[in-house]
Order: structure tokens, then sequence, then C-alpha cells
């Protein structure tokens, strides 16, 4: 993301806040009163709870635990697995995810962060002190190396996710890049200050009226001009509490790590939550370039390679409107249409098809309502989706002869149950006796209780397409029952 004043504008606010996920701002706000005479400016803290003790805190037996989230703010840091009293608590975290809050036992915790997939590997270990029915950001920041500008470390926050009021919402902005000055964060519709002078590990709250926002990020001068260095636009629901984390390098060509400047904005509270449904998107399209996924003009996922399936992100329900553009050029787009989802409902949107005047079948994405309830123990279901473009239907048979799936053409799908177990599926063309010649077969294991998607994808022939993507079986396990 550029990181400077002529940034595009188009909106760049996460979705969500699962970890991994770039998710949920997108249509939760009207257009509120941004002009200012009476704007409140935040004063910023170093940290927002106590340095831990080494004494175990006492917690009633009637109290609740404490609720404990991790954010990866680290630009120079591989993802990382955290583990919480030697349990492992997430995994494979990327630089900017936030994830959902944890239910942790108050008290005093051991946290350890390590490179993920890699014990051995710590970059912090630690006790950190957590009080009953209280919420906490735990934010790792910092850099790694001998000559880090600032250490790595956990930046411990208590986050105040009290109701602001109907028109109202509460921000908190966390300023966590290792190599830019203080910053003051200003509107730019009225050039009015929401925070002043906000230093490095530093972080604060405002309260502002609800709406839509451009937040220009400034160097720190006694009469809040400084230099735009980056600008940002997020919409603010009423009722509603976010945290913006400035993170990565505002000069990342003379940084260890290529990670630009940028404002991940999560939503702190869940208000509208229960009116949400989950959406996944998947790129099937064989000779499409990677893509971004915008829901209601904010990036929703960014840089989807072919093959790709993201997780499931909570979307606003009722009618969304939907663009995918080419990665990293918002002009280039390849489909924009509405999308209607239900609240309570998974949905998956493939991208499928191809691109070009002369395709077989055109870029289009393919909305798949999920059925991830449970199965049982020792049962599997299996949905197949046909998303190759010069593929005739197909039935799909297991090694030993087993009719799976039975005459599915392109752009069908369906769900079965099997026993749990280790399967080699055949993909043959379709016959009246599902005993066409095997296309190419995989080896697949299945886990009781769990729901499964087997997108088929990629070229049959890819010699005689116009690109070299070669047919391939995609499975997504669905759920984590």
């Amino acid at each position: 993301m550029s990181s400077d004043s002529s940034r595009p504008t188009r909106r760049r606010v996460l979705l969500g806040i699962g970890v991994g996920a770039t998710a949920g701002l997108a249509g939760c706000a009207g257009n509120g009163d941004q002009g200012g005479t009476d704007t409140p400016t935040a004063t910023p803290t170093e940290t927002e709870t106590e340095t831990p003790t080494e004494t175990e805190t006492e917690t009633p037996e009637d109290a609740g635990p404490a609720m404990v989230r991790v954010a990866h703010l680290s630009p120079n840091a591989p993802n990382v697995d955290v583990y919480v009293d030697g349990s492992a608590a997430l995994e494979d975290v990327a630089f900017g995810a936030v994830s959902d809050y944890l239910d942790v036992p108050a008290g005093e915790r051991q946290v350890e962060i390590t490179a993920a997939g890699d014990p051995d590997t710590s970059v912090f270990s630690g006790p950190v002190t957590v009080e009953a029915d209280t919420a906490y950001t735990v934010a790792a920041i910092g850099e790694l190396g001998d000559e880090a500008d600032e250490p790595f470390e956990p930046l411990i926050l208590e986050d105040d996710n009290s109701d602001p009021g109907g028109d109202t919402a509460r921000v908190r902005v966390v300023h966590a890049s290792p190599d830019a000055p203080a910053v003051d964060v200003t509107v730019a519709s009225s050039g009015d200050a929401l925070f002043d002078g906000v230093a490095y590990g530093q972080s604060g709250y405002v309260e502002v009226p609800a709406g839509t926002y451009t937040l220009q990020i400034r160097g720190d001068t006694d009469g809040n001009d400084g230099d735009v260095v980056a600008s940002f636009d997020v919409e603010l629901a009423g009722g509603e509490v976010y945290t913006a984390f400035a993170a990565g390098y505002l000069t990342p060509d003379d940084e260890p790590a290529d990670t630009p400047f940028d404002l991940v904005v999560a939503q702190d509270t869940d208000g509208g939550m229960a009116e949400s449904a989950k959406v996944r998107v998947a790129h099937l399209s064989p000779n499409a370039p990677n893509v971004d996924v915008y829901v209601d003009g904010s990036a929703a996922l960014e840089d989807v390679a072919f093959g790709a399936v993201s997780d499931y992100l909570d979307v606003p329900s009722g009618t969304r409107t939907v663009e995918i553009t080419a990665a990293g050029d918002p002009d280039t787009s390849v489909f924009e249409g509405d999308v209607t989802v239900e609240a309570g409902r998974p949905y998956t949107i493939a991208a499928i098809g191809e691109l070009g005047d002369e395709a077989d079948e055109p870029f289009e994405p393919l909305i798949l309502e999920d059925d991830n309830s449970e199965p049982g123990s020792d049962t599997t279901r299996l949905r197949v989706v046909h998303a190759s473009p010069d593929a005739p239907a197909v039935d799909v048979t297991v090694a030993a002869g087993d009719v799976l799936f039975d005459g599915v053409a392109y752009g069908q799908s369906g769900y079965v149950e099997v026993p749990a177990g280790d399967y080699t599926v055949q993909i043959r063309g379709d016959t009246e006796g599902n005993d066409g010649d095997v296309a190419a077969e995989f080896d697949v294991s299945l886990s009781g209780n769990q729901v499964y998607t087997a997108f088929a994808a990629g070229y049959l022939t890819p010699d005689d397409e116009p690109a070299d993507t070669p047919f391939d079986l995609v499975l997504v396990q669905d759920t984590s029952h």
C-alpha cells in the first residue's frame, strides 16, 4: 500500500476479524457528521495495563474468564503460533491479522510466541496477567534481529468495549510502526485532530459520531499540520468500538522487510454479528490473474491466487455488492454484481469460468450455500463442485468402484455422505454405467464429523487452452467440529 497522500481512497478496512482473513466493516455505517468544531482529541498512553507480576491473581469462583485476542504487527517476523500455558491457542497467524477474542482463565498466564510450525523457535515467552470479565489485546510489535529499531515484544492493551451509544463510535489508535515517528491523526474533511502526538507503543481512545471518515496520518507537530504520509477511508458504525493499528514500515526500502505502512482496522465489538452471514471466496478461474475481492467497496481479500479458498468472513446479511479485480489494479474489474446472503448461513462464492472473448465458459461467480451441519462422528459429508471449463460432465467414483457423484456438469455441485477414511477418488467422463475412462485420480483423507468441498478445477487439456493450468482437485475442509 502506498504511504503517500496520493494513494487511492478505495475503502481499506478489514471485513471481520478472524485470523488470516481480511474482513468486516463493509456496509455497517451510514453517513455521519464529520464536521468539526467539537471533535474530541485522544490522549495517548504508553500501555493499557500494569506490568505483569510474578504472583498469580486469585479469582473468585463465580468470576468469568478473561477475553484475550492477539494481533500480529511485527513487520519482519514470519507467521507465528501463539501458545497459552503450553497449549496452542492460535496457529499460522500472518502479519496484520487480528484474532477473535479467546476465553482465557483469569490470572497469570504463560504466553509464548513461536515461528509458525516451529515450536523450538521462540521469539517471546513470558507471563501475562489478565483479570476476569475483562477484554485484552496482546499485540506482537517490534522487530526480530540484532539491529532492530524496536525490539520484538508483546504490547498488552486493556480494551474498553463498553457501549459508546447508538450514534457514537469509539476508536482507538495503536502506534506499532517501528520506523515511524510520533504521529497526529486528523480528519481530512475538517482538519480536526483525533489523536495528538501518538508515539511508538502508545495508544488512546476517542469517541466520534458514526459515519465515514478519511483519516490522515501526519508527522507530529504542535499545530497538527504536519505532512500527510498516508490516508485511509474507514466506516464507523454507531454503538461499536474499533481499533486502528498503525503498522508496517513507513520507508520499507530502508528496512529488513518489504512490509509497507498500513492501517489495520478491527471491529472490537460484535454488534450486528447475529445479522451476519459467513462468506468465503474461491479462485477457480484457470486463466485469470491473482485477484482482489471487494464487498460493498471494501477490500475483503487481496492477491488471491488460483486454487486458493479463503476462510469464512463475517459479512452483513442482505444484498451485498461484490467486485473482483486484478490484484493491485482496482481499475481492472472482471466482475461486479449483487449477491444476496442470509443471516446465520455460510456461503462460498467461487470465481469460475475464463477471461477473454473466446472463453469456453464466461467468468462469473458461482454462489453456493454450504451445509456445514455435523454429519456424525464416523461420517464425512463431501461436496464436489465442477469448475473445469473444458471438462465434460463427470462421474466421480472410488477405486473400489462405488459411485459418489453421477453426471456432474460444469457449474453443478452436490453433497454425499460417506464413512470417514482414506479414498482414491476417480474422475471419469459421464456414462450411464459410470464406467468411463478415468481422466484423473486423487488420494483424499476424510475425517469423521467433518465437511469437505472438492473443487474440480483447471484445464483437462491445458495444451489446447489459453493458460497452462492443469486439472486438479482442490480439497478444502469446511468445518472444524
